[in-house]
C-alpha cells in the first residue's frame, strides 16, 4: 500500500539501500489548493511485530487500517486497530485489493462495525476508502480520505521555531557511515550542526537525509529524516531532543544508559518475593536458556525478542534475553555469552573479524537466521529440549491367580488366567487383593505354559507366573502389569 502511494504521488530514486531503512516517506498532497504533506510511517502486518504496530500507533496522529477485500478482518488486523484505538488516534480504513476476484468491501465494513468502526455510509464516522494498490485506484482519494480526519478531528499545529524534540522510528549500523538512525521530528526545527541526544546515543548531526537519500539541511515538524553523527544505535521508538552542547548531551545520554542497564540487569535477575519462595522451593530448580540478539536494524532485535519472549512451554525453564544490540556480533557479545552461557542468535548480521575464532575457542554457539520464524522455531524446539522428561503409566495386562504352587527352586508360583492384554516376562507388575494394593514394583520373572518357558502369554490363556522373591500370593488376587512411557511434548 505504501509503495503504491510513493509511486502515485512522488517520483522514485536510484537511492539503493537507502529506503529499505528508513520506514518512513513523506508525500506531498494538493487539498483545497494548498500543498500539504503528508509522512506515513510503515509497520509490518506480521504478527511477530506486535511491538512496531504498537509503536508506530504512539507516533502517528492518525492510522489508516489496511484490510484486504477478499480476506476480510484478520487476527493482525484486529490487533493494530486495539494499537490504534489504544493510542486514541483516529482512523481511517482503506479497504484494498478490491480489483480482485471475490473481493467483498461490503462485508469488510459489516465485520469493522462489531469494532466500533462504523462507515459513514453507515451512518457511523469512520471513513473507508476502497483501493487498489496494485492498479493504483482511489489513492488520491485515501490521501484526501486523510486529510479531511485530520482538520475534523486534530489540531495539528506545532512550533518550529525552537529546538527539536521527536523519535527515533528506526535505527541500524552502516558499515560506511556507522550508526545510523531515522528519526520523526515532532516539534521543533532539527539542523546540521546541532547537538542531539537519541536514546543512550548522542553526537552532533553530521548529515540528514530524505527518504530518497537526498542531503537536507533542516527537518521541520512531522518531517522523517535519517541522521548521520551518533555515538551508538538507539532502540526503536527511544526519543530524541536537541541538547544546548555536546556535553549537555553526552551527560543525558549517559544518564539514559546508566538507566537502560539498570534495567537489563534487573531483567536479568530473576527476583522472588517471600509469598513465592515455597512454590520455588517445591518446584526446584528452573532452568534457564540465556540468549543475545544482535540485529541488522533496532525494529526487527525488538520484534525477535518479543516473539521469542512469548514462547511458553511450561514453567520449568526460564527464557532470558541477557543483552541485545544492532550491528555485527563482537568480541564483548562473546565475552558475555562465555560467562553467562548464552546463545548468541545473529539476525541478519555475522560475527566481526575473529569473532567466529574467539566463539569456537570458548564453546560460545552462534546461530544466524534472515527469517524470524525460523529462529523463533529453534528456540521453541530447544526450549522444549531442555525439559524433563514425563510418563505416563501405560497398563499391559491382568490375570487372575486360580491356583498357588509351591516349588522349591522358584518359591511361589501363580496358576493363573490372563485376563486382558498380555503378560510378558521381565515388566513390573503391582498385586491387587480385594481391589487393594499389596506388592508394587514386582518383577514377573518368570512365564510358564505346562512345561515351556514363555516369554508372553495373552488373553484368555492359563499360565503359571514367578514373582521372584515375592511369595506372598493368593487365590483371586489380580496381578497387574504396566510400563512407564515417556509423554510426547507438543
Amino acid at each position: 500500500m505504501l509503495d503504491a502511494i510513493r509511486s502515485a504521488k512522488v517520483q522514485q530514486s536510484e537511492a539503493g539501500g537507502i529506503t529499505q531503512h528508513i520506514g518512513a516517506y513523506q508525500v506531498l498532497t494538493h487539498h483545497e489548493g494548498i500543498e500539504r504533506p503528508i509522512t506515513f510511517i510503515d509497520t509490518p502486518g506480521h504478527e511477530a511485530f506486535t511491538a512496531m504496530r504498537a509503536r508506530g500507533a504512539r507516533v502517528t496522529d492518525i492510522a489508516i487500517l489496511v484490510v484486504a477485500a477478499d480476506d476480510g478482518v484478520m487476527p493482525q488486523t484486529i490487533e493494530a486497530l486495539n494499537h490504534a484505538q489504544a493510542a486514541g488516534v483516529p482512523i481511517v480504513v482503506a479497504v484494498n485489493k478490491v480489483d480482485k476476484e471475490g473481493a467483498n468491501p461490503d462485508k469488510v465494513r459489516q465485520q469493522l462495525t462489531e469494532y466500533n468502526l462504523v462507515a459513514e455510509e453507515y451512518g457511523g464516522e469512520t471513513m473507508f476508502v476502497n483501493v487498489s494498490a496494485k492498479e493504483h485506484t482511489n489513492i488520491d482519494t485515501l490521501l484526501e480520505a486523510v486529510l479531511l480526519t485530520a482538520d475534523a478531528a486534530l489540531d495539528l499545529r506545532a512550533n518550529p521555531n525552537k529546538d527539536a524534540r521527536g523519535v527515533a522510528i528506526e535505527a541500524h549500523l552502516d558499515k560506511g557511515r556507522g550508526p545510523v538512525a531515522t528519526v520523526l521530528v515532532q516539534s521543533g526545527t532539527l539542523r546540521i550542526g546541532d547537538s542531539i541526544v537519541a536514546g543512550g546515543g548522542y553526537g552532533r548531526v553530521r548529515a540528514m537525509l530524505d527518504e530518497h537519500g537526498d542531503a537536507v539541511e533542516e527537518a521541520t515538524p512531522s518531517r522523517p529524516v535519517m541522521v548521520l553523527g551518533l555515538t551508538s544505535v538507539p532502540g526503536a521508538g527511544d526519543t530524541f531532543l536537541v541538547a544546548p552542547d555536546d556535553r549537555t548531551a553526552r551527560q543525558i545520554a549517559e544518564r539514559r544508559e546508566a538507566a537502560q542497564r539498570a534495567a537489563s540487569l534487573a531483567k536479568r535477575r530473576k527476583r522472588i518475593s517471600l509469598e513465592d519462595l515455597n512454590e520455588a522451593l517445591a518446584a526446584g530448580k528452573v532452568d534457564n536458556l540465556n540468549l543475545i540478539l544482535k540485529g541488522d536494524v533496532s525494529g526487527s532485535v525488538e520484534a525477535l525478542e518479543d516473539a521469542l519472549l512469548k514462547i511458553d512451554v511450561g514453567e520449568e525453564v526460564d527464557l532470558r534475553i541477557i543483552h541485545r544490540g544492532v550491528g555485527a556480533i563482537t568480541q564483548n557479545d562473546v565475552n558475555l555469552a562465555t560467562v553467562d552461557s548464552a546463545i548468541i542468535i545473529g539476525f541478519n548480521v555475522k560475527p566481526a573479524e575473529r569473532v567466529a575464532e574467539l566463539a569456537d575457542r570458548e564453546g560460545v554457539d552462534m546461530r544466524f537466521y534472515s527469517v524470524i520464524y525460523s529462529a523463533i522455531e529453534d528456540i521453541e524446539a530447544a526450549l522444549k529440549g531442555m525439559l524433563k522428561p514425563e510418563y505416563e503409566e501405560i497398563q499391559l495386562g491382568t490375570a487372575e491367580v486360580r491356583e498357588v504352587f509351591k516349588s522349591s527352586k522358584f518359591g511361589n508360583v501363580a496358576g493363573s488366567l490372563i485376563r486382558s492384554g498380555e503378560i510378558k516376562r521381565g515388566t513390573k507388575a503391582r498385586i491387587i487383593r480385594d481391589g487393594v494394593v499389596v506388592g508394587e514394583g514386582i518383577e514377573i520373572t518368570g512365564l510358564r505354559r505346562f512345561k515351556d518357558d514363555v516369554t508372553e502369554v495373552r488373553e484368555g490363556f492359563e499360565c503359571g507366573i514367578n514373582l521372584g522373591s515375592f511369595n506372598d500370593i493368593r487365590i483371586d488376587d489380580v496381578i497387574e502389569t504396566h510400563e512407564m512411557r515417556e509423554i510426547p511434548r507438543t
